[in-house]
């Protein structure tokens, strides 16, 4: 096996072995909980708030230190971030708001999101392949309509 794919295959390991780190935190802390997400869409609880309250301050604290300190991955390339683009729809941030306001929906009957569906796969609740499935089929749609839609 060459270096490259040895790397290839350590990076992918590293991601795998990191993604079901999140998924063990993820249930432990109870964000994966049909109930905890329905405490939160009631407005019945904090809990789900300071967790996402807490992920908003680490990403925007890392986001800083990213532009701040000009880090480079590790090839060496520089990490760029680019700026939102807010598009040029009659509704100003249409794509966000609309974007939001479905996945909100989604999170809201489904009782999981992206990340937690994968968590509680591996945790056996197979329902949610339906779940995957249905998320996977959204995307698709998004792919063929989104020429039609406001950006």
């Amino acid at each position: 096996m060459t270096t490259e794919k040895t790397t290839e295959w350590t990076a992918l390991l590293a991601f795998v072995l990191m993604g079901a780190y999140l998924g063990v935190i993820f249930v432990q802390s109870e964000v994966v909980s049909w109930f905890r997400i329905q405490e939160m869409f009631r407005f019945q609880s904090f809990h789900m708030y300071g967790i996402i309250g807490s992920a908003v301050a680490v990403a925007t604290l890392s986001i800083q230190i990213l532009k701040r300190t000009g880090l480079k991955t590790l090839s060496g390339e520089p990490i760029e971030l680019s700026p939102k683009e807010w598009g040029d729809s009659r509704i100003p941030a249409a794509r966000y708001w609309m974007g939001g306001t479905i996945f909100g929906m989604g999170w809201a009957l489904l009782g999981a999101c992206p990340g937690p569906i994968f968590a509680l796969l591996g945790a056996g609740v197979s329902v949610l392949v339906v779940g995957l499935l249905a998320a996977l089929l959204g995307t698709w749609s998004y792919s063929v309509l989104r020429s039609r839609l406001p950006h």
